[in-house]
């Protein structure tokens, strides 16, 4: 993979992870909260791996890549548990929300992959070193 679309899937990594961050800041404050705009702090678990994805941190992107499936839980629980007087609001919103982890998920996944390869390859390379010093 070339380092320019290294450069675009760790730019789609962190622009998903600040979109959600917002989004879901805004979702409880403003757009439709649900009561109380306590559930704001939904977003603390987000806000742990910004620093290291944003620094290419591989094994802060590798957790964050399996956290942000909550929200891919929660917006498909949202999204399709949705009624009263914002339900559509509230939907579109939960559409947003997976949209957004989606593209966070695929594009650390992308990114990651050159790493993961270098790290198999090495561990060959390991495993044929102690068979030839054996």
């Amino acid at each position: 993979m070339t380092e320019g679309m290294q450069k675009f899937w760790h730019r789609c990594s962190v622009g998903s992870l600040v979109a959600l961050i917002l989004l879901c800041v805004l979702w409880e404050t403003w757009l439709a909260p649900l009561g109380d705009k306590w559930l704001a702090l939904k977003v603390l678990p987000l806000l742990f791996p910004l620093r290291g994805v944003i620094k290419r941190d591989v094994y802060t992107m590798q957790w964050a890549s399996m956290l942000v499936l909550l929200y891919f839980i929660e917006g498909v629980v949202r999204g399709t548990a949705t009624s009263g007087y914002d339900a559509g609001l509230a939907a579109t919103l939960a559409l947003i929300e997976i949209g957004l982890v989606v593209t966070f998920f695929l594009s650390t996944l992308c990114y990651l992959r050159p790493y993961k390869r270098a790290a198999k390859q090495l561990a060959k390379q390991a495993i044929m070193k102690a068979a030839d010093n054996e």
